[in-house]
Formats: C-alpha cells, sequence, structure tokens
C-alpha cells in the first residue's frame, strides 16, 4: 500500500524491517538499505531510471527475503523523475514515502552531513525513513494529475503569449512606431503579419493593402484604413535600422503568438471538457467568484481534499497561515507564513479582487464588514482569501451545498484575531 499523506512518519516505519532511500535523477538513480538499527544492508548502488533500471532495484529488493510490506522506500521528488519509478514499486505493494528535497537537505544539515553526491544522499533518505520527521509529499491521482498538466501548462502558454505580444510591441515602436494609431491591439491577425515593416507597407499598391484589410478583418477595415495606413507610413519616425532583420523578427514573432494561442484555446477546451465531467468542480461552482479557470486551478492545486483532518491543515497548505519570530524580548512583526503553494495563493487573490467587483458578493461583503471593524484593505483581503479557501474545502469534504449566509461566521471576531500589518501576496 502507499502510504497515505496523513499517516504519520512513525506509522509509516511500524514492523518495517527494511529502510530504503532512492535518490532519483534524471537518466541515474542510487540505492541504498538500512535496518532499523542503521546498519547499512546494501551500499549505495547506481541504477539507471528505466525499466532495465528498476529490474535491477527489484532484484535488490527481493534479495532481502522479505514482503513487499516490510520495506519502507523513500524517494527524493526531484521534478518529474520520481514518477515512474515511484508507482512501479507501489504496483508491487512496497510502502512508499515521497520525501520533499528541502526535508532531505535540513536533515543533513542538522546532522553536519555537507558532502553532496548521490550515493551519499540515498543513505541520507533512508535515514530520513527511519527517523521521526519524515513528513511524505503529497502524491496526487490520476484526476488531479490531469488537472496539473493542463493547467500549468496552460499557465504557461498564457505567459509566452504575454512575453509574445512585449516583444512585438517593442519590436514594432522601432520599425513602425506610427502602427499603433491605426490599430489599437498590434497583435490582432492585420497586415502586419504581411507586411511588417513601415517600407513594406509604403510599396504595397493601395488597392492590394485595402483588399488584405478587408480579408482580414472580416470587412471592419477597408480603403480608409488602408489609405491612413500608406500616409503614416511614408512618414514614419523609423530610423530604418535593421529593417530587413527586425521586420523578419515580427514575422516569427507574430507566427509564434497565433500558434501559441491556437494551442491555448486547445487545452481551454480540454479543461472545459474535464470540469464537465467532474462532480467536485460542480460544487466548487456554486461559488460565484469562482470562474472555470479558478476551479480548475483549485482543482490542480488544492487536490484531494479527504487527505487534509481540518480547516488549519488547508489554510497551512496555502501558506495562508500566520507566522512570527521572536528572541527574547524582541517581537518581529506577524506576516504570512508562505510555504504552501504559490499558486494556491495567486487563484484566491485573484478570485478575492473577483469579489469586490461583483455587485452582490458575500464575500465581497465580508470584506467590506472586516474594513468597518478596523481592519486594513490587505489583511482584510487575506481574510476573504482564508474564507474563500476554508469554504471550498467545506463544500468539498463535506459534500454540502455553499450557503452564502455562512461566510459572514465568525466575522466579528476575525478583525481582533488578524493583524493588520499581515501581507499578501
Amino acid at each position: 500500500m502507499i502510504t497515505p499523506p496523513s499517516e504519520t512518519p512513525k506509522q509509516a516505519s511500524i514492523g518495517r524491517l527494511f529502510a530504503v532511500g532512492i535518490d532519483v535523477g534524471c537518466e541515474k538513480c542510487s540505492i541504498s538499505v538500512l535496518r532499523p538499527d542503521k546498519t547499512v544492508v546494501i551500499k549505495p548502488l547506481e541504477f539507471t531510471n528505466d525499466a532495465q533500471g528498476y529490474a535491477f532495484v527489484l532484484t535488490k529488493l527481493e534479495s532481502l527475503g522479505v514482503i513487499p510490506a516490510q520495506i519502507t522506500i523513500g524517494l527524493e521528488a526531484t521534478g518529474r523523475y520520481w514518477e515512474n519509478l515511484y508507482h512501479y514499486l507501489a504496483r508491487l505493494g512496497y510502502n512508499l514515502i515521497l520525501l520533499h528535497p528541502v526535508q532531505t537537505h535540513q536533515f543533513a544539515q542538522r546532522r553536519g552531513l555537507r558532502a553532496k553526491t548521490d550515493a551519499l544522499d540515498a543513505g541520507t533518505i533512508a535515514r530520513v525513513v527511519l527517523s521521526d520527521e519524515a513528513r511524505p509529499a503529497y502524491v496526487p491521482g490520476d484526476l488531479v494529475a490531469t488537472y496539473r498538466e493542463l493547467v500549468r501548462l496552460h499557465s504557461n502558454l498564457a505567459d509566452e503569449i504575454g512575453r509574445y505580444r512585449n516583444e512585438i510591441h517593442a519590436l514594432l515602436f522601432v520599425i513602425f512606431p506610427e502602427y499603433t494609431q491605426v490599430f489599437a491591439d498590434p497583435c490582432r491577425p492585420t497586415a502586419l503579419s504581411l507586411y511588417p515593416s513601415r517600407q513594406a507597407i509604403a510599396e504595397v499598391p493601395i488597392g492590394i493593402l485595402s483588399a488584405k484589410l478587408i480579408e482580414l478583418s472580416n470587412g471592419h477595415y477597408g480603403l480608409k484604413t488602408a489609405e491612413r495606413l500608406l500616409t503614416l507610413s511614408k512618414k514614419s519616425a523609423s530610423s530604418g535600422l535593421a529593417s530587413n532583420a527586425r521586420a523578419q523578427g515580427l514575422v516569427i514573432l507574430c507566427d509564434q503568438l497565433l500558434h501559441t494561442q491556437a494551442n491555448l484555446e486547445i487545452l481551454e477546451s480540454e479543461i472545459a471538457q474535464l470540469l464537465q465531467k467532474d462532480e467536485a468542480a460542480k460544487k466548487l461552482a456554486e461559488i460565484p467568484e469562482f470562474g472555470p479557470k479558478t476551479i480548475a486551478g483549485l482543482r490542480a492545486e488544492l487536490g484531494e481534499v479527504g487527505r487534509f483532518t481540518n480547516c488549519n491543515q488547508v489554510v497551512a497548505y496555502a501558506g495562508l497561515d500566520l507566522t512570527v519570530k521572536e528572541s527574547g524580548k524582541w517581537k518581529g512583526k506577524v506576516k504570512l507564513s508562505k510555504r504552501g503553494s504559490g499558486r494556491l495563493r495567486r487563484l484566491l487573490y485573484m478570485a478575492a479582487l473577483v469579489s469586490l467587483r461583483l455587485k452582490v458578493s458575500a464575500f465581497g461583503d465580508y470584506y467590506r464588514e472586516l474594513r468597518k471593524r478596523g481592519m486594513n484593505g490587505r489583511s482584510a483581503l487575506m481574510a476573504v482569501m482564508r474564507k474563500m479557501l476554508i469554504t471550498a474545502y467545506s463544500l468539498l469534504k463535506n459534500d454540502s451545498t455553499f450557503d452564502p449566509k455562512k461566510v459572514w461566521i465568525g466575522a466579528k471576531f476575525v478583525a481582533k484575531e488578524l493583524p493588520l500589518v499581515a501581507q499578501v501576496a
């Protein structure tokens, strides 16, 4: 069985005869095996991160002479490289603990293990498994993993689109700065893709330019636009420096932008189909401030809520719990821990802003009530984010129906409990 995230490391190690540490890399991995008394059974050995390497690992594990249930294996969550090996061993019945690299690094630091090699890392991971400090990382199921792949790729493509648009704007400023006097958004499919410089536009016959504008804009632009564009191109302030190279670069950027936008639409269609079949997504849709992108993001980043025993764990997972540094008489500022998912915090932040713009919003009213009670804007917005997260968790955990009135529960205490100096980011 796979050790669930809610199970403590001590529970995971009871009755285990061997602790295995595996340091995972892209091509090569390292394995080390210890007994509970930290006696080395198998010194660190390298193996390849493929089917042949997995067979080698299985041979070593079977040579221990015990059933899989008596062996606990710790793997370090390095990128995506751990995934295939993890699920291969899980299907065979081994107890598995996925460890965050920060955890193993801190464990080694506390014990003065400063050397850094794959072999030593495997031994360190095995020692973490034997200790009471192992905190298993979350391993999502197929549905959540699907959400994560689609949503994170969507986010990356959206960022790429933003970069392409910025580069097009910057390049266009030196190629044909007057272009935006005609087209407010130069990144739309206009004559720019065919005539990417003011010299090229100036040389095009007015009839051809007009016809192309009509075709690309579905009749929105025509002869008047072509005449104005032609006039501006002949009086442009462009220096003309490296015009051919810059024009070619502009064509490539426009092509990349269009392809990325098309791929983004494909992803959005896939996400929409996923949301339609997901009952948990339908439950989250009861909250007016949550749109499709927010819901998909919550399903990806929050994952299966059954692994949380209470709302405080959810809040800490999102990094919305409060922390303060103290030393003697000195007391630092209270602020968010930000130890959890930054993506989840950003989603909640944007949803909280939406609540302030809606005419009817229980969360927006909650924000305004906190402001009346003396809380500053940032702290009140943070409180809305926490409330949204707890509400979403409650809907999914208890399979309940969204009740706007419940948003107000505890409002009179929040202004006193949350510090005015808390920052949201």
